[in-house]
């Protein structure tokens, strides 16, 4: 089932499903992990499960002659089996993540291929992040710049048309579209207006729908989304929320997505600084409260950030 057809049962039924992102296991974990996350949250009905992808970082290694090798690896390669293993075990909806960084336009290609045979078919279509130790993001040679030429890719392959030419009488895919919104803009961004205008670009070259980065303070959500809608970005917008949950997130979260934390949330946090379990509470009660807000104004879709810690999100979940 698309995503656009999962948001549409909720708000016909007039419901408010939660969703969850989720990360593919560290090379050589194995599965058992990541199904037995997913099984915490299999009493609370998952309106779908996204799994983000990781991009190839660069490694170097003195070979037996003393000298130095560079090689591309992932320490997280699993995205596209996670996806049709958490489907096909538990019967959910799964969202890869596709990113530019590090993959070439054919890489994405034979990705796509991959995930239509395996019946996979929405995908939350990302830039990515720049290599580790980069000043700036650089594509990949053969590769794309923004995600909006990614969106582009997918859906010229739904309409038959490959990297290197249009193929007769084809197999098409038929993917549903998402791509990410930043309601505290994209750190690349010069203004929430460009940005804005950037996601209005995506919507209109085919992503069907918008799933937001993190964020702590709903009336940033509501603001963002009145400025879509203005903007003419009339596709679905899934709020994504996360529970704070240590106190390094006080500094972590702001540096790594970019958000803002309110400042009744960082007092509280600090003046339990020393009770780690108090914090994880505090966190706790917060985004219950975020997620409730959310709920009561309509929105058909939640979106968690689980990191995989599904026993702490579970608990949230069952006190909405």
């Amino acid at each position: 089932m698309s995503i656009t057809d999962v948001i549409r049962k909720a708000q016909s039924e007039g419901s408010t499903r939660i969703s969850y992102e989720m990360l593919p296991p560290l090379k050589g974990a194995g599965l058992a992990p990541a199904f037995e996350a997913v099984e915490n949250l299999m009493p609370y009905d998952p309106a779908f499960v996204s799994i983000t992808c990781h991009r190839y970082v660069t490694k170097a290694s003195i070979n037996e002659r003393g000298e130095t090798e560079y090689h591309s690896l992932r320490t997280r390669p699993a995205t596209i089996g996670m996806a049709s293993a958490l489907r096909q075990r538990f019967g959910i909806e799964v969202i890869p993540h596709l990113i530019c960084s590090g993959m070439s336009k054919y890489d994405i290609e034979d990705s796509l291929i991959d995930m239509d045979f395996l019946g996979l078919e929405n995908v939350l279509a990302l830039r990515g992040d720049k290599e580790k130790e980069a000043d700036s993001y650089v594509a990949h040679p053969q590769g794309h710049e923004h995600a909006i030429d990614l969106v582009r890719q997918i859906r010229e392959m739904n309409q038959g048309h490959f990297v290197d030419a249009q193929v007769d009488d084809c197999h098409h895919s038929r993917f549903t579209v998402g791509v990410a919104g930043y309601p505290e803009k994209h750190a690349d961004a010069e203004s929430i207006e460009a940005d804005i205008k950037a996601l209005k670009a995506k919507v209109d070259a085919g992503a069907d729908f918008v799933i937001t980065q993190l964020f702590f303070d709903n009336r940033v959500f509501f603001e963002y989304m009145k400025q879509c809608r203005e903007a003419g970005i009339n596709v679905p917008i899934i709020p994504g929320v996360k529970p704070l949950s240590t106190i390094k997130h006080l500094s972590l979260l702001p540096q790594t997505f970019g958000t803002f934390i309110p400042e009744a949330l960082t007092d509280e946090v600090k003046r339990h600084a020393d009770n780690p379990a108090a914090i994880q509470q505090i966190g706790a009660e917060w985004c219950i409260s975020q997620i409730k807000e959310l709920k009561e104004a309509g929105l058909p879709i939640v979106h968690i950030y689980t990191m995989g810690r599904t026993e702490s999100i579970a608990k949230i979940v069952s006190q909405i």
